[in-house]
């Protein structure tokens, strides 16, 4: 049997609206096609998925496996969608965090390769290896930690990591930090991103920590910590990328460096990957 992608979608669709009508208006489609749909679905799966009555919709546990496998695969195939589009205009993406330059490497590939057409792709934190696993990125240049599951990882460099702190504060003057030093401060990083100072926060011991809210860039978060509202833990080369004179950064000796790393998706064997990953190392070795 195969399984029919778009009744997948209408599936994940009611499964997480639980409601055919909220779910039919989603998908832009009228409810009773979007009922024969699921009942066609349950009858190729051999599986009921929902138990509906006139005032709720509930799912199986088939239901809640099914959704569970679903989105990941769903998933897949947008991103399988995406690298063909991509592939047919003849383009190769690459994804980089802030602060990291990729220039000569795409001068290397673009003079191997004249045919193809490179684009660039900013990335965050938060989605710097989302966008491999979506297909909005060939490769992407990461910083650790990342969840290294279904990608290949190739190390290029490290870098030291710095506090930003507001301009007035009172380590502002200082040479250099301990994490210690840090520990009654407000971080507005993740505190698993720099889990050295999570260990010791004195308020995630007593319970008195803001609670930590996700920034969209690193612009946002210097925007906070020249208002006083925290402090910030980059790499050198971020601070040295967004320097302002209303904040200041005071390296942190304790701190071990920030890894940088080149990503791909692990499945993928495109020659145009393996070269580009070739000139980021060549590149990388020649500016050590």
């Amino acid at each position: 049997m195969d399984v029919d992608l778009r009744k997948l979608r209408y599936f994940v669709a009611v499964a997480e609206e639980l409601h055919f009508g909220r779910a039919a208006a989603r998908l832009h489609i009228a409810q009773p096609v979007l009922s024969r749909q699921i009942r066609a679905l349950e009858g190729e799966l051999r599986a009921q998925l929902f138990v509906r009555d006139k005032r709720s919709t509930a799912l199986t546990e088939a239901g809640r496996r099914l959704l569970e496998d679903a989105r990941p695969l769903l998933a897949s195939a947008e991103a399988l969608r995406r690298r063909v589009a991509t592939a047919a205009r003849g383009t190769f993406t690459v994804g980089f965090m802030p602060g990291l330059t990729v220039t000569d490497a795409v001068r290397d590939l673009t003079a191997r390769h004249p045919e193809v057409a490179v684009e660039l792709l900013r990335t965050t934190w938060e989605d710097q290896i989302e966008v491999l696993h979506d297909g909005r990125a060939d490769v992407s240049l990461v910083r650790l930690p990342i969840d290294r599951r279904g990608l290949s990882v190739r190390p290029l460099f490290s870098e030291p990591r710095v506090a930003v702190l507001r301009a007035d504060h009172r380590l502002a003057g200082k040479e250099s930090v301990r994490v210690a030093d840090l520990a009654a401060e407000h971080l507005l990083n993740h505190p698993d991103a720099v889990p050295e100072w999570r260990d010791v926060a004195t308020g995630l011991r007593d319970g008195t920590a803001p609670p930590w809210r996700e920034f969209r860039s690193v612009e946002e978060k210097l925007e906070h910590v020249a208002a006083g509202q925290g402090i910030a833990v980059v790499p050198l080369s971020t601070s040295a990328y967004y320097t302002r004179p209303d904040v200041v950064c005071v390296p942190v000796e304790d701190l071990p460096p920030n890894e940088v790393c080149l990503a791909w998706v692990a499945s993928r064997r495109s020659p145009l990957v393996f070269a580009f990953a070739e000139a980021c190392v060549r590149y990388n070795r020649i500016a050590e």
